[in-house]
């Protein structure tokens, strides 16, 4: 499981003129799921993203939580974070878990992330979206597990 993880002023998710998720300070989570990913990636990723120390603290020291600023998060699937371009000009995406195993994981990623105590809205799953992401710092992180 990869998130590439951006702290965030705003951030909200449309598909087509519809609004599904918008947040003030916060996380946008962009999340793909591996073939051979599972329950135990999910759940490692939840916890250590709510607890991933990136928000400043008075000093201006990042030493605070998501839980710690009291942030939201939006989490959105997005399999191309699993394109391999080592040949080739178009992307593989082979190492991507096909959709019905990807869905799931996607939606309990984020129901794992919101028992850790976070604010929790999700894009939908296979839409073409429109992702607002209003970066703070900038900051961007990668996780992988």
């Amino acid at each position: 499981m990869r998130a590439l993880v951006q702290r965030v002023r705003a951030g909200a998710v449309r598909v087509g003129g519809e609004e599904l998720a918008r947040i003030e300070r916060g996380l946008v989570i962009l999340l793909g799921v591996g073939q051979q990913d599972g329950e135990a990636q999910a759940q490692c990723l939840a916890e250590k993203i709510a607890n991933l120390r990136i928000f400043e603290d008075g000093e201006g020291k990042m030493n605070l939580s998501l839980l710690d600023v009291g942030g939201a998060a939006i989490v959105v699937s997005q399999f191309t974070l699993y394109a391999d371009t080592e040949r080739g000009r178009r992307p593989s995406f082979v190492s991507a878990a096909p959709p019905q195993q990807a869905e799931p994981l996607v939606e309990r990623f984020a129901a794992l992330l919101a028992s850790q105590g976070v604010t929790v809205q999700t894009g939908r799953f296979g839409a073409e979206m429109q992702v607002e992401i209003h970066n703070d710092g900038p900051v961007t992180i990668w996780l992988e597990r």
